[in-house]
């Protein structure tokens, strides 16, 4: 896929904003702890999208300053976190003092950044000894379902935005790896709308978006596992890496 390409795969949340805020996952405490050191005091979400991530980073008590380039998305943050401060910006063009924060969390995002000029504008806002954490929720495709779904709503996606092995250059020491697995709790008439939040689909033709979503909403009537089914658990695991400025 070429970068502008990924540019308006990127960009296609600012279209959605409500829809990935009603629907797209949060993120479990032991994951996010294990993320963020405990002895950090500020933490830069960055990418933030509504703050899913930054919502959890208050509760458990770090200071966070919130940056997302998508105004809709940063608007949905600020409803649903008004004492937060959130700015514009990118991973690669952060407005952050140098050595201003002591830890970074980028949830969902990684794929979309350019990986050796945001860790080098990362490495620039860390303290000394400060840490990075790239995370990404995966959906669980051993339940049959949830393969299903998946082959319907990225049918025709060129695009890999799976979690891997971040590059973080020499700046930073080699990513430690965790797995956290857990469930959100969705009505299963949702389903639709979780489909409707990937910058796939949201870049279809809406002849072809309408298509695809009609044919989750099938899913859902004719599986045994969601027919009939007000709520389910749709199961993730959180993919977790953080690395220490060197």
């Amino acid at each position: 896929m070429s970068t502008d390409d990924r540019g308006d795969r990127a960009a296609s949340f600012d279209r959605a904003a409500a829809v990935y805020q009603a629907t797209r996952p949060g993120y479990p405490d032991e994951a996010v702890r294990w993320a963020v050191p405990a002895e950090a005091r500020d933490v830069l979400d960055l990418a933030a999208g509504t703050g899913k991530l930054t919502q959890r980073l208050v509760a458990l008590g770090w200071h966070v300053v919130a940056v997302e380039p998508s105004d809709a998305m940063r608007a949905e943050l600020t409803a649903a976190l008004p004492g937060v401060e959130a700015r514009p910006g990118t991973a690669e063009h952060l407005d952050l003092p140098d050595a201003s924060v002591d830890a970074v969390t980028i949830a969902q995002a990684w794929h979309w950044v350019d990986p050796p000029v945001a860790s080098a504008e990362i490495a620039r806002v860390l303290r000394p000894g400060g840490s990075v954490a790239p995370i990404w929720n995966v959906r669980d495709q051993e339940h049959d379902w949830v393969a299903r779904w998946t082959e319907i709503v990225h049918r025709g996606d060129t695009l890999e935005t799976s979690y891997r092995n971040p590059e973080l250059g020499d700046a930073f020491t080699e990513p430690e790896h965790a797995t956290f697995p857990w469930t959100q709790r969705l009505r299963a008439a949702d389903l639709r709308t979780l489909a409707a939040s990937r910058s796939h689909l949201i870049l279809l033709p809406a002849d072809q978006r309408d298509a695809l979503l009609d044919e989750v909403d099938r899913l859902v009537a004719t599986h045994p596992d969601l027919r009939g089914r007000e709520w389910i658990e749709v199961p993730y695991r959180t993919e977790c890496y953080r690395a220490s400025l060197r």
